[in-house]
């Protein structure tokens, strides 16, 4: 064989694939964590010291109302059943009413509660109770005035599909400190989101940091038990030479998806073992089973989900996202707001009282909050029912809370005009909060990037300022 037809049929790849029995085995022994696969979960230091280890989000899908719930607006009923002013309405994008709307006044009482004072609608007792660890935030916007798109601007930073979700990035800059449960899981409760999987995505991170998508009785994961006759030596063998396998196409291709699917299938076989434990709330107190209503209704299925949190916070899981829905009450705005509140209170309240009994609150940062609030007008559907009113989509001021790791609770940040429908002080963006939950971890939000095609993606895109003013 001549010079030549050998440099044609070698190339740079294969050459150090066959080399000296192969320096691409000693390349991936490099890569391979200490049970011997590759695990992009491996823990990171993020870019500063940060008070915040874990989140949890309660994610409160469809935009609960912001005006009866955390922001009281007693001038509201000068204005009931009267049109706001044209030039408030003239420039506003609705989703269903028109600007000319009457005003709906809100019928709650709201109470100062903590030392700090903060107000509080009688419908949330629980969550008041909490008030002196709660930063209420009275004034977020976005521009996305439908649930999809919102739900994805607040998860993402973006409008449009395949980008990672919050979550994701978290994993993504963090890892996770657990060896046996995904470090990014997912809970729900409810009638389903508009976003649904789009919520907890990894777009086009490697799919390792996709959200694992747990169930809330029996296997918390489907299909996670064995088939009844197959021991655990057996299926060890079979995921022994998959692992082989895949290793093999990894080396040729350097795919990072073959690499996932590779700690994918070795984190499925440990939680077959730590998804049951989990689950298992025996050894829990009973004054913590009531605390969250874990065996009433119609707290249940939100207060179990509240208190795998916590055990899945304590068990190493870096990010937590809990979808309730929902709260899209563009009717029957009393009974459905003061049905969510019945499920969602007690439970939520619970979560940062065992936080902070467990010690687990000042490196936890808890997020309460929606996609957007919803309108100071009333939207009736039916006007021949006056109890039939709710509230339509309201992106451009609306209410969350945040507590615990990085943030300075007894405080509320930012304010609204008197009928609830602008912002008059300290606006914060989407992108500002997420600047500032990434801040808590301890990551420069403009340096947390990922080339994809050809360009450096953040998730506050090319926006994003911390709120200093929430921080510790």
């Amino acid at each position: 064989m001549t010079l030549d037809e050998f440099a044609r049929i070698q190339t740079r790849r294969s050459f150090f694939r066959e080399c000296a029995g192969g320096l691409g085995t000693v390349a991936l022994g490099h890569l391979l964590a200490a049970d011997g696969h590759l695990n992009p979960l491996t823990p990171k230091p993020p870019h500063f010291p940060a008070k915040a280890k874990n989140v949890i989000f309660l994610f409160m899908e469809g935009g609960p109302s912001q005006i009866d719930l955390f922001d009281p607006k007693p001038e509201l009923e000068k204005w009931h059943g009267k049109p706001l002013p044209e030039s408030m309405t003239k420039q506003l994008r609705l989703a269903f009413i028109k600007p000319s709307a009457s005003v709906l006044a809100s019928p709650r009482k709201f109470q100062r509660h903590g030392q700090c004072g903060t107000e509080f609608s009688d419908w949330l007792p629980h969550t008041a109770s909490c008030a002196d660890d709660i930063c209420m935030v009275r004034s977020m916007y976005t521009e996305a005035f439908n649930h999809h798109p919102g739900q994805l601007l607040l998860f993402t930073g973006s409008t449009q599909f395949g980008r990672p979700t919050l979550g994701a990035w978290v994993t993504y800059g963090l890892g996770s400190e657990s060896q046996n449960l995904p470090g990014f899981v997912t809970l729900t409760s409810g009638v389903g989101t508009s976003g649904g999987a789009t919520n907890f995505s990894s777009g086009f991170l490697p799919s390792t940091h996709q959200g694992t998508l747990f169930r809330g009785a029996g296997d918390p994961i489907l299909y996670l038990s064995s088939p009844p006759g197959v021991k655990p030596q057996t299926q060890r063998l079979a995921l022994d030479a998959l692992r082989d396998l895949n290793q093999q196409s990894y080396l040729k291709s350097e795919d990072m998806e073959i690499a996932s699917r590779i700690a994918s299938y070795e984190l499925a076989f440990r939680m077959q073992a730590a998804g049951p434990e989990l689950l298992d709330f025996s050894k829990e107190p009973a004054s913590v089973l009531e605390m969250y209503g874990v065996n009433q209704e119609p707290t249940r299925p939100f207060a179990v989900n509240c208190l795998l949190a916590r055990r899945l916070v304590e068990r190493g899981v870096r990010f937590v996202l809990l979808m309730h829905a929902s709260w899209d009450d563009h009717t029957e705005l009393n009974k459905k707001l003061v049905k969510n509140c019945q499920i969602t209170d007690q439970p939520a309240a619970a979560l940062l009282k065992d936080l902070k009994q467990h010690g687990l609150l000042d490196s936890t940062l808890v997020v309460w909050g929606g996609e957007f609030g919803r309108t100071p007008m009333v939207e009736i559907r039916r006007p021949d029912q006056a109890d039939n009113a709710g509230r339509d989509h309201h992106p451009i001021a609306f209410s969350m809370w945040l507590a615990g790791g990085g943030i300075r609770g007894g405080q509320v940040v930012g304010k609204t005009d008197g009928l609830g429908f602008g912002i008059v002080e300290d606006k914060v963006h989407v992108h500002d909060l997420q600047a500032t939950i990434l801040h808590c971890l301890g990551f420069d939000h403009t340096r947390l990037t990922y080339r994809h095609m050809g360009r450096d993606f953040r998730l506050t895109d090319v926006a994003g300022t911390v709120v200093k003013k929430m921080l510790a």
